[in-house]
């Protein structure tokens, strides 16, 4: 399987992240402009044939449906956080404390189901590649260049057509796109596995276009028979896990492992979007989702849960485990369409991650290889080495260094998910500019 470890909101997903928050608001000030002019007038509508109060709940439908729900944008910027967070550190108990991958597959798939509820599927779909690729094609347009000049090519088995017909995922990515995980880096710069950091973590980008083409048959199968459905890829793990069902070559079982590992998040999220879970009891989910949880970590204990051997590894418990956590947290879903008083001083570094997602997850393991490539040079200093050594060991002062890294690769890389959502690019997306200019449109309108 291609593992978390070494690869999201996801997204990963994070292509959904980026859904245009001035466009939403520049909508919701121009329907209440219109809504007191025709106050002004006079105008009574509907209200005179009987049917106000349908008209009342569609119309807060719509509102809540054309909005964000910050409560989302939280749980995708936490999830991204963390994935950077343990790609730095490698603690095997970060993607249990927080499930980012499960989580990110939820999100995009709560999305999904949203979207393909108001539009025809293949448009859906067109709209979703047309956000994920553009920046797997700069990331592939950088890294490819660096790969080739860096002396990788054929293999030395003589079948120069297929490895050449192999980088056409880097254009889409059905499969795992190749890499030269032996080209060697750019001394004192860059480290020898600068290659693997900028290819490995694309598996994320292949499970999630999958999940989309497969998305209308799942949101049919799911309005049919929810919960066989929402089980099923967890039951396709357990296949996997315990010899019950094998899959020929490498590509199309890493695809179809990933989907056993993370299917029933995606399947939650779109469950989430079509009301499936609000029709449960209160009291299953608290009940139930524990229990499926304790069972996930028993098993992950069980095969020797440790640093380097963590969730990532283990598909059978990842699901389960992912799936309770997923369960709990759309559970809870308070659907906050502004931030609690608590939260409101996060607002723009949580837009910001949200509205760049894409391009944080894509670029941070290289920042990582870089940052950690330069520390190295500190070990050349010898009062460092001899009384300072705890620096030198330990991650935690190369974090701020890999965030700043990561924030030029926003400012340099990030402006191509605005023109892959057709928005006006931007260097540094949090919101700010857009919210003081809806202020000077409301004073002007004042």
């Amino acid at each position: 399987m291609s593992t978390q470890s070494t690869g999201p909101t996801e997204t990963t997903e994070s292509t959904d992240a980026t859904e245009p928050t001035e466009t939403t608001a520049r909508l919701d000030l121009a329907g209440l402009e219109k809504e007191a002019a025709q106050k002004g007038r006079g105008e009574k509508g509907s209200a005179q044939k009987g049917s106000s109060g349908n008209g009342s709940a569609g119309k807060a439908g719509a509102k809540k449906g054309g909005g964000r729900d910050r409560y989302f944008d939280l749980l995708r910027a936490i999830a991204l956080f963390r994935v950077v967070f343990y790609h730095l550190m490698g603690w095997a108990w970060l993607p249990v404390v927080f499930p980012s991958m499960g989580v990110m597959f939820a999100l995009a798939g709560n999305l999904m189901a949203r979207s393909l509820a108001r539009r025809p599927a293949l448009e859906v779909a067109r709209g979703r590649l047309r956000r994920l690729l553009p920046p797997l094609w700069l990331l592939g347009a950088v890294g490819l260049t660096g790969m080739l000049a860096g002396g990788w090519g054929p293999d030395d088995d003589g079948n120069t057509a297929w490895w050449w017909l192999q980088l056409a995922f880097w254009i889409v990515p059905l499969g795992d796109p190749p890499y030269g995980d032996s080209v060697p880096g750019v001394h004192g710069l860059i480290g020898d596995e600068w290659a693997a950091d900028m290819g490995v973590p694309l598996w994320y980008l292949r499970a999630y276009l999958w999940f989309v083409l497969l998305s209308p048959l799942l949101l049919r199968a799911l309005r049919r028979l929810p919960w066989p459905t929402i089980l099923a890829p967890i039951a396709l793990s357990a296949a996997l896990e315990f010899g019950a069902l094998s899959v020929p070559g490498w590509r199309l079982e890493s695809g179809v492992v990933d989907f056993g590992a993370f299917g029933a998040c995606w399947l939650l999220g779109m469950a989430h979007q079509e009301g499936i879970l609000r029709r449960l009891p209160r009291y299953v989910v608290p009940s139930l989702a524990p229990a499926v949880a304790g069972i996930g970590l028993w098993y992950a204990l069980g095969h020797n849960l440790r640093e380097g051997h963590d969730l990532d590894d283990m598909p059978f418990a990842q699901s389960l485990w992912s799936f309770a956590a997923v369960l709990l947290l759309l559970h809870i879903s308070p659907s906050w369409t502004e931030w609690p008083a608590r939260l409101r001083r996060w607002d723009r570094l949580i837009t910001l991650l949200n509205s760049r997602a894409v391009t944080i997850y894509l670029w941070h393991s290289v920042c990582i290889g870089v940052v950690s490539a330069l520390w190295d040079h500190l070990w050349n200093i010898a009062w460092l080495e001899a009384d300072a050594l705890w620096l030198l060991e330990s991650p935690w002062p190369q974090l701020p260094a890999i965030w700043l890294l990561t924030a030029a690769c926003v400012v340099c890389f990030g402006w191509v998910e605005d023109l892959a959502a057709r928005r006006k690019p931007r260097l540094w997306p949090d919101g700010r500019a857009t919210k003081a200019s809806h202020r000077a449109r409301s004073a002007r309108s004042a």
